[in-house]
């Protein structure tokens, strides 16, 4: 049986789905054809339903959960994992305050000048936007850019501050960028849990015990992956965007662990907690189907 697949080319993804699209694993029959986007062209795709199975943000989950189930693996969920509000030095306003949160995430202090400022988003969909809106409200004056060309947005002035995710946490001070908060800090320290960027969902018109079989086939991939970590080298580099080695292995090493084996109890947990605080903050709408799949 042959399926449609979607994920990003950032490492973390290459690294987990290669043992899957490889056959280097036993995919039970699985066949897939893989579409290749960045992470809003990947979310918008859910909004329509069209792939089988496809990664997307946990935000975008929300308005997908009528189309989509969550599988338990391949998820990208951790601490200190979270995206970045940047800014080219100096900037008005950020004198100061440009240091660690204290325990109690209080953002306070830089209310005001994110809420005048113009901000560069990975896409409206993102967990990372979501982040950003839950806190600061206020910043409104949001602009859509493809998460790559962030950097390169505030280095030329076109945005104050650009929200920042994936390997560009390793390459913006190398920039001569800085960072004004962490989103994950302040998430972390706002709740005590991981912070969920990313999951695997499959396509609920799928049947269930298909929607079972991607499940253990991607579980698969991961093991694959975590004990072969070089042996998908070559194929996480021909999609790494000139990144170095180094740089493509931190960025795995961040966003691939034992969530993504298995979302488990405490993943579930912290998938459940953003929802409901998403909800509660009336960022995302009410959500009546099952989010997981079921045992």
């Amino acid at each position: 049986m042959k399926l449609t697949i979607g994920f990003s080319p950032c490492p973390n993804d290459t690294f987990i789905f290669d043992a899957l699209i490889h056959h280097k694993i036993d995919t039970e029959g699985l066949e897939f054809e893989v579409f290749y986007d960045d992470v809003e062209t990947l979310n918008q795709k859910a909004f329509r339903g069209e792939l089988d199975v496809t990664k997307l943000s946990y935000h975008a989950f929300a308005y997908a959960a009528e189309k989509y189930i969550l599988l338990d693996s391949g998820s990208a969920l951790g601490f200190g994992v979270g995206p970045m509000l940047i800014f080219k030095p100096p900037f008005e306003g950020t004198v100061n305050v440009n240091s660690e949160l204290d325990q109690s995430g209080d953002v306070s202090r830089l209310a005001d000048v994110v809420a005048g400022s113009k901000i560069g988003i990975p896409g409206k969909y993102t967990t990372a936007n979501f982040l950003l809106s839950l806190a600061f409200p206020d910043a409104t004056n949001k602009t859509e850019i493809v998460f790559s060309e962030i950097e390169n947005s505030v280095i030329n002035g076109t945005i104050d501050f650009g929200l920042i995710i994936h390997e560009n946490r390793f390459t913006y001070q190398d920039r001569g960028l800085a960072k004004l908060i962490d989103l994950g800090d302040y998430w972390e320290k706002r709740t005590g849990c991981a912070i969920p960027l990313g999951g695997i969902v499959a396509n609920r018109n799928l049947p269930a015990d298909i929607q079972h079989k991607v499940n253990r086939v991607l579980k698969r991939s991961v093991e694959f992956a975590f004990a072969n970590p070089k042996s998908g080298l070559e194929y996480i580099r021909s999609h790494a965007q000139e990144m170095s080695e180094e740089v493509m292995y931190k960025h795995i090493d961040l966003y691939v662990n034992e969530y993504s084996l298995d979302l488990g109890t405490e993943g579930k947990k912290a998938v459940k907690l953003l929802f409901d605080t998403a909800l509660e903050k009336e960022i995302i709408p009410a959500i009546s189907a099952d989010l997981f799949l079921n045992p």
